[in-house]
């Protein structure tokens, strides 16, 4: 039994929903999941849909006949997913390791559906963890006035492992736009609520200095405008004046780890749409 994802995104019209299961039944495939929402504003249609079919039928043939079928008809940008081999996902780290720790456990007892072909970092301080796990652990300098050399060095390992997707778990480093535009909606990054209110090398100790009664923290895809790219999974823990310096950095921490793991998990269940640099997320 073979299972396809569609997701679907188009100016809004009657008979999407009808057309596109019409085809799907035409084509001998049993729908078990699907889920639409309306942009009203905008007029925009959004659709995720799951179905199986119980004969072997080529995804080639299948995404032809929908192009021209039902995509052109709607003017319609949609992606159709196969359910073969797990994602290739890369880690980029820099010193912080929690972020890093936990993607592996979570790996290791299978609870992310991917395989890790690499970490890769601009510190040597990690390495030993990657050591630990059996994943291919390489150094990537990246030196002031030497960063193209080091996006080179990114772009040939990413590209021999033909990797799908890369997470950064705390990487300290700015993604140069020739790395984003190769990996388009397929850079996932981590990092604290407080931005752009609280930027720069102590976040927490500022919050705190200021008595803020949230923390929280983000995971959004990569874009060229730094720390703005579409987000997919926020989540917060409320504090009070008798949490300290560390208690607050704890939290965002366990905070990061968690929400960097849904954000994980939702793009490699083909569960995210991005559109105008907002995401529409399927449950």
């Amino acid at each position: 039994m073979s299972k396809i994802t569609l997701l679907i995104h188009c100016p809004d019209a009657s008979g999407i929903i009808a057309s596109v299961t019409s085809f799907i039944y035409e084509h001998k495939g049993n729908i078990i999941y699907i889920d639409q929402y309306v942009d009203v504003e905008n007029e925009i249609f959004f659709m995720r849909l799951e179905s199986e079919f119980a004969e072997k039928t080529g995804i080639g043939a299948i995404k032809e006949q929908f192009k021209h079928n039902i995509g052109e008809r709607y003017q319609m940008t949609w992606q159709m997913y196969t359910a073969g081999a797990p994602l290739k996902m890369a880690i980029f780290v820099s010193k912080y390791d929690h972020c890093l720790y936990d993607i592996l456990g979570r790996y290791k007892s299978g609870e992310l559906e991917v395989t890790i072909p690499m970490i890769i970092s601009n510190h040597e301080n990690l390495k030993p963890i990657a050591e630990s796990f059996d994943i291919p652990f390489y150094h990537v300098p990246v030196l002031k006035g030497e960063k193209g050399k080091a996006e080179a060095r990114h772009l040939k390992l990413l590209q021999k492992e033909k990797v799908d997707l890369i997470v950064l778990a705390r990487y300290m480093q700015i993604i140069p736009p020739n790395l984003i535009k190769a990996f388009p909606n397929r850079i996932i990054n981590i990092h604290h609520s407080f931005l752009p209110a609280f930027a720069g090398a102590k976040p927490y100790h500022m919050a705190y200095k200021r008595g803020v009664k949230i923390i929280g923290a983000t995971s959004h895809y990569v874009t060229e405008e730094l720390d703005a790219g579409p987000i997919i999974e926020q989540d917060i823990s409320r504090i009070s004046h008798s949490h300290s310096i560390n208690d607050l950095i704890l939290k965002g921490r366990d905070l990061e780890k968690i929400v960097l793991a849904r954000g994980i998990k939702l793009h490699i269940a083909r569960k995210t749409l991005v559109y105008n640099n907002k995401t529409i997320i399927f449950v």
